[in-house]
């Protein structure tokens, strides 16, 4: 009878179309009796991550994204990965902590990233202050992305209560790149709102909620607090045109 190989039973757990298959086949990978490497033993613990988080099992793949740091493999998006189950369940204290630790062990190209996360975070828990100074050093760090983090801090700066003169400038440079679709709507939406832009605010929001609800449902959780925020802008927007 033939064994599979962890490294087969990682393949048909990145191919496979239902998070319950996933963690399946990654967790027979992971009790393979066969020779496991750190490498390989990482992607299947990542996978049953997926699978976990997939089915809402956030505490599940907090725990998990754990145990897979002590590998010490890709331990930037692992940090990453514990910090998303984190913010799940609401712990945003220990989200920002392995959001921090990515930032000092990722490599150059992806600390941008990692700060950006954390601004969003706290930008989406009233955390202003917190959230201006971790958008500064994603907007400092970025490169392709340096518009939607320039967009997003100046939302963040709005929020406090600061004014922005720039946020046309904002807008326009974040509207003509391809970071301004996706997430990059959101951003948009929020700083034509600040700006006045009712009609402009609405439109993005409203493309923002449309594609986040449809798209598969990992990115609809993840992006839960972006959704929230989203109606409640929409809503106040109507309120402001009665």
């Amino acid at each position: 009878m033939y064994v599979l190989s962890p490294e087969e039973h990682l393949a048909r757990a990145m191919a496979a179309k239902t998070p319950r298959a996933r963690g399946m086949w990654a967790r027979r990978g992971l009790a393979s009796r066969a020779r496991l490497d750190r490498t390989t033993q990482a992607m299947l613990l990542r996978q049953l991550y997926l699978a976990h988080f997939e089915q809402g099992q956030f505490r599940q793949a907090f725990d998990v994204a754990e145990q897979s740091l002590t590998l010490g493999v890709l331990e930037d998006v692992v940090h990453q990965d514990a910090a998303r189950a984190a913010a799940a369940i609401g712990d945003l204290d220990a989200a920002s902590r392995h959001l921090r630790t990515a930032a000092r062990v990722g490599p150059a190209n992806r600390r941008a990233f990692h700060w950006w996360t954390l601004g969003g975070l706290y930008f989406l828990a009233d955390r202003h202050d917190e959230a201006i100074a971790a958008l500064e050093r994603a907007a400092r760090w970025a490169t392709r992305e340096k518009p939607l983090y320039q967009g997003h801090l100046a939302a963040a700066r709005c929020a406090s209560g600061a004014r922005v003169t720039s946020l046309g400038t904002l807008i326009n440079r974040l509207a003509a790149v391809p970071a301004g679709q996706g997430y990059g709507r959101f951003v948009l939406g929020l700083l034509s709102y600040y700006a006045g832009r009712y009609a402009a605010a609405r439109r993005y929001l409203e493309a923002f909620v449309s594609r986040t609800v449809e798209s598969p449902t990992p990115m609809s959780v993840a992006l839960s607090g972006e959704l929230d925020r989203a109606k409640r802008t929409l809503r106040d927007i109507a309120r402001s045109e009665v």
